[in-house]
Parts: C-alpha cells; structure tokens; sequence
C-alpha cells in the first residue's frame, strides 16, 4: 500500500513537472505585473485604469494589475517593500524621491530596457531627473510648472501689465504689482509656503540661483549667493516691508489659501499647474480667473521641476515587459490622457503638441509654454538633501519669510550647518 501510494505521487510528481517543461518551452499562462499608481485625482485615476484595461485586452500572455498607492506614504511603504522582496514591478513616484531608491540597488537600470522612441521623445533635460550616476532609473513622463494663479477682475480693474510667456512680470516689477493691488486688509498675493524648500529653490533658478555646487570630485556643498537670494528676498519684502502678502500663510498649503482667494482677499497665488483642477471644481459662479506664468529673471522662466516618474523593481524578474508596459504607457497619445486627467504637462515632445494642450481654456496654453523652460530641481541628485532640507532649510527659510531672522543669519545658517549635514553623506 505505501509502494503503490509512493508510486502515485511520483507519478503525479512527473506529471506535474512534465506540464511545467511544456509551459516553459510552448508558452505558459500568463505573467502577472504589478502596476502601483499614484494617482488619485478622479480622471486621473480613471485614465491610468482605462489604460491597464486596453492593454489586458490586447496582451494575452502579460497582464498589469493595477494598484493604488498614496503620494502621503510613498517613500516608506516603497522602502518597506523593496526590504521585504514584495515591491511592484512598475513604480509610480516623483524624480526627487528616487536618489535613495537608485544608489540604494532597487531601482532597475533603464538604459538598454527602453526602446529608442520613447528616449528621443522625451528632452535630455527631463531624463537629467531621473538620471543617478551613470544609469537612468525613472521615466520622468508629467511635470508641472509654478504659476501665478489671478483674479482677472481685479487685475484689469487696476490696471496693469497682464505678463504672457513671451513677456513675463521681472521679479521686481512682480513686487511692485503686488504693492500696488494691496491696501484695506486686501494683498496683491498669498505666498503658501507650508513646504518652503521646493517652491524657493525651483523658482530661484529663474534668477539664475543654483545653490547646490558640485566640484571635479563629484563633492557637493551649498553656496547662497546673490543669485539665489532674488526670490526670497523678494517674498520676505512682500511680507514684511510692502505688506503686499499676508503673514498667515506662510504656513499654509496651497488648498488652504483658495477660500481667501476666491473670498476676494488675494489679487494672486503662485501654485503649482495641477491646482486648476480645485479652482475649476471649487471658485463661485462667476469668478474669473487666469493663469499667469510666474516672474523671470536673469535666466528667464527656468524652473526646476521634479517630474512623475516611472521605474522598475531591480527584483522584478520580468523588467522587459514591464519597461514594454511604460512605454505602451507613454504614447503620445496615452500621454495626453495621463496629462490632462492630473491636469499637468506631459514631458513627451509629441504629447506637447496636443492640440488640447494649446487651448486658452483653463490656462493649458501658458502652462504648455512654460514646458521648454522647465529643467531638474536643483537638490536632485543631492545625496542627503533630505535631512538638509528638513533640519536646516526649512526652519531657516520660515524664520526668514517671517521677519524672525536676516538675510545674513539665513545664509550662515543654509550654508554652515547645512554644509555639515551633506558632509555626513559625502565621505
């Protein structure tokens, strides 16, 4: 009885294995990708699913699941999963959140993964963001630039200059319109600087400011030099010399400052291309709006950016399929879709020229022109930026806004302590 019962199970064993041969050499069932997405604004998540659903449908042997992730726990539920062997295969996220991921080995290398349309199609300036030492980690695919987000009644009513692309406000003048259109408890703008590193930095470079320097020995250290020095000086005069921007948001976040926006208390609101969607969804009957492109500088529009990205597991054990799913992913045309569902900008050169990209309506045409002015944020390949940016940068620069400390103070403070903090990471 335990022969025959052994014979079965050998036989049963065979069995098995030989189908499992047979999988292998003439076609198995299908491979099964894990796709986590970040989106989570209505259309956008509806154009993300719709996407994986044409693909299932036309590709039988690898299927995507699609799952929802958060942009609030991003870092360290990806983190806890690449630990713990159960990372997606396709990873959703932003460029500035990968150097940790890329240097760290999780991160697939790119380079030889994808095909050559997709790499022409998208500018250098943009794969500089998701570019780690010599590999490519990410494929950056939305961005949006900082805009100035007005009131048209009471611009026109004033009476100024409506900046465009082509002839923007220079950071001075901005200053001056904002004095101008303030007085009777009412602001020319409401600076929301809850996080007030990335809003600085990325619109400094405007100005020409760079701030983090990287010497031949790939060593990085912080300089605030004059040029850097344009856009915070200019918000903290706002705040604390005109009175041309109230105080109390300085510790806001963008949604916050909309009810006094659309109350009639702030003239303008610097905020980033994807807000238009809440004030589409949110300002009264009757509220007329209008995007602005924000000031220039010696540099012109630059703005730093750090785009939605698409990457792959290093433990994937399927990455060409799922770098055949990105690029299936960023068509030209699937582009457009992921765009205008996040209302941002696509990256692709073919996508930007969309002609649903170039309508006047909600300011798609301003947000489009900025798109060729739009480089890396300068902290993104800066190893340690994090804990610089947490620990020094930001205390420094709200202390700074809010009229607690001086320009000379701030600068000790962003260059010395935060020099030593990168140090720690530079050894």
């Amino acid at each position: 009885m335990r022969t025959r019962g052994s014979t079965v199970l050998v036989v049963a064993f065979l069995l098995l294995l030989a189908g499992c041969t047979s999988g292998t050499r003439h076609g198995k069932g299908p491979i099964t990708l894990r796709f986590q997405s970040l989106a989570w604004q209505e259309e956008s998540v509806a154009a993300n699913k719709e996407l994986v659903k044409e693909w299932n449908a036309t590709h039988s042997d690898v299927k995507v699941e699609y799952v929802q992730g958060s942009w609030d726990s991003v870092h360290d539920q990806l983190l806890t999963s690449f630990e713990g062997g159960e990372a997606p295969d396709i990873i959703h996220d932003a460029s500035d959140d990968l150097a940790d991921f890329a240097y760290g080995g999780y991160l697939a290398d790119l380079t030889d993964l994808l095909p050559a349309r997709l790499k022409s199609d998208i500018p250098q300036r943009s794969w500089d963001t998701a570019t780690f030492g010599d590999g490519v980690y990410g494929v950056p695919f939305l961005q949006e630039p900082r805009v100035l987000i007005a009131n048209t009644t009471w611009l026109d009513q004033a009476g100024v200059r409506i900046p465009t692309p082509e002839h923007p406000w220079t950071w001075a003048e901005f200053r001056q319109i904002t004095k101008r259109l303030s007085g009777g408890g009412k602001y020319g703008v409401a600076w929301p600087l809850k996080e007030p590193v990335s809003a600085t930095l990325n619109l400094s470079l405007s100005a020409g400011g760079r701030l983090f320097h990287r010497d031949a020995d790939g060593k990085v250290t912080v300089r605030f030099e004059a040029a850097d020095q344009v856009v915070p000086r200019t918000v903290h005069d706002q705040v604390d010399v005109d009175h041309s921007a109230p105080g109390s948001t300085l510790g806001s976040g963008g949604s916050d400052t909309l009810p006094g926006f659309f109350g009639g208390r702030y003239a303008m609101v610097p905020l980033g291309f994807s807000y238009r969607q809440q004030i589409v969804q949110q300002a009264p009957k009757g509220f007329d709006w209008e995007v602005l492109p924000a000031p220039a500088g010696a540099d012109g529009l630059a703005q730093g950016v750090s785009p939605q990205t698409l990457s792959v597991a290093e433990d994937s054990p399927h990455k060409k399929e799922a770098a055949e799913f990105i690029d299936f992913l960023l068509r030209p045309g699937n582009m457009v879709k992921l765009a205008l569902g996040d209302w941002m900008l696509p990256t692709g050169t073919q996508a930007l020229k969309d002609p649903a990209l170039h309508t006047a309506k909600y300011g798609w045409a301003t947000g489009t022109a900025l798109a060729a002015h739009l480089g890396p944020a300068p902290a993104q390949t800066v190893r340690g930026y994090p804990e610089w940016k947490d620990k020094v940068a930001t205390p420094a620069l709200q202390e700074y806004y809010s009229g607690a400390i001086g320009i000379d103070e701030l600068r000790r403070r962003l260059e010395q302590d935060g020099n030593l903090v990168l140090a720690r990471y530079q050894r």
